[in-house]
């Protein structure tokens, strides 16, 4: 068995169930603070920004449907750096990237030879799983798995030049992250800015 998997017994579970109930009861009393407003806030313009120049700026080249998934996967991009700390988001950052380029060689090593197939996907999640656990990275192996189907999916939903799929993930992939990070630096400078005052 793989080393990032354990087995629990059964205390293990006891253990976890309390821990799971002490959370609970933790977020029943939580109230949020003037920072969650601003943390929201933040989030929420940095998802519209990213969706503003994958849509925006892509739009005279793609098709309006790619137009769209590009936005969107700007925005998961986005909602996915965005942590508690510019360390976590940096952190998230770099893994998204890695699992992100693992599955664009993948895919764009696959559709330039063959079309999009069931079992080809397959392959090349599994593939792409095999290369995380051999880059020691198997945290990274469900983006790289997610990003994979998607790019596939999307290029059966779109077979014409079916290649370029890959090329326009990682372009949405790589401004989500850089927006999603570029607006946690400035929240956390404004931040730092407004409590010296």
């Amino acid at each position: 068995m793989p080393e990032y998997r354990s087995e629990t017994d059964g205390l293990g579970e006891v253990k976890l169930r309390a821990d799971l109930k002490a959370v609970q009861e933790k977020r029943k009393h939580r109230k949020l603070s003037p920072e969650d407003m601003i943390y929201t806030l933040e989030m929420a313009i940095a998802c519209a920004i990213s969706y503003w120049i994958i849509t925006y700026c892509l739009a005279p080249f793609v098709a309006k449907a790619s137009d769209f998934l590009g936005g969107m996967w700007a925005v998961v991009a986005t909602v996915f750096v965005f942590r508690d700390s510019r360390a976590n988001s940096m952190s998230a950052g770099l893994e998204r990237l890695i699992a992100t380029c693992v599955s664009f060689a993948l895919c764009l090593l696959y559709l330039s030879l063959f079309p999009f197939q069931p079992l080809g996907m397959a392959a090349l999640i599994g593939l792409g799983t095999l290369i995380m656990m051999l880059l020691g990275r198997p945290e990274d192996i469900v983006t790289t798995g997610i990003t994979t189907a998607v790019v596939m999916v999307v290029a059966a939903i779109s077979p014409q030049d079916a290649w370029q799929q890959p090329l326009l993930r990682l372009v949405d992939t790589i401004v989500g992250i850089a927006v999603g990070i570029g607006c946690m630096r400035i929240g956390s400078f404004l931040l730092v800015q407004k409590q010296a005052r």
